[in-house]
């Protein structure tokens, strides 16, 4: 991994607008797919590609559903049925329409991002909302839907063999709000997936376990 020196890790907002890049860079991205290889395992996941865009959309629909009652739940999730398709499936609330084909899949991943990109930009900053990893705000859930949208493009990248290389400074930014003890040195691309579980840093062996802090900063 490179160093980065000019990259600025300053603790600027992850916003609405870094949400929304970021599922627009991963649905251009996968559109390049060849049609025949959302059926390959996504990387190191147990699942396959469709399965996968399937999981990424329903946690950016679960995360927009966890801010849009009226008084958001603290200390569980809003009671939708998830179920798995097949065993050892994810279970998720969001399926495709398998007959739209791999365009429709990218379509439910676009308008399940836009449904969270608008819970961020509308819901008020002092807003908490319960995530297993802890209570959040909304700029915590743009962070975390930000973070499982890179990652998990990456996952499908290795699936359906497609460069995937999102920009440095939205890693650096989801990695200060997530990641504070990760480190700062370092390229922030390679750095979230060292912090993911998904690679190696030098001096810093690939984690076993991980786990990001949502909670608000403020």
């Amino acid at each position: 991994m490179s160093r980065s020196a000019k990259t600025d890790f300053s603790p600027s907002p992850v916003t609405a607008d870094d949400l929304g890049l970021a599922v627009r860079l991963a649905v251009a991205a996968l559109r390049k797919a060849p049609p025949a290889a959302w059926d390959e395992r996504a990387g190191s996941l147990e699942w396959d590609c469709w399965e996968t865009v399937e999981h990424l959309s329903d946690d950016l629909f679960a995360y927009a559903a966890q801010l849009a009652p009226g008084t958001p739940p603290l200390n569980g999730e809003v009671p939708f049925v998830w179920q798995s398709r097949r065993p050892g499936g994810p279970a998720n609330v969001i399926h495709a329409n398998r007959a739209a084909g791999p365009a429709g899949l990218l379509q439910v991943l676009e308008a399940s991002g836009g449904l969270l990109v608008a819970m961020v930009r509308t819901t008020p900053p002092q807003t908490r909302a319960h995530h297993v990893f802890g209570v959040s705000d909304p700029e915590g859930f743009a962070a975390m839907g930000t973070v499982e949208t890179l990652v998990h493009t990456y996952d499908l990248a290795q699936g359906l063999g497609l460069a995937w290389h999102p920009p440095a400074d939205l890693c650096a930014r989801v990695l200060v709000r997530l990641f504070p003890e990760a480190p700062r040195s370092m390229d922030p691309w390679g750095t979230l997936l060292w912090a993911t579980g998904r690679g190696e840093l030098p001096g810093h062996p690939r984690l076993a376990a991980w786990r990001w802090d949502g909670t608000p900063r403020a």
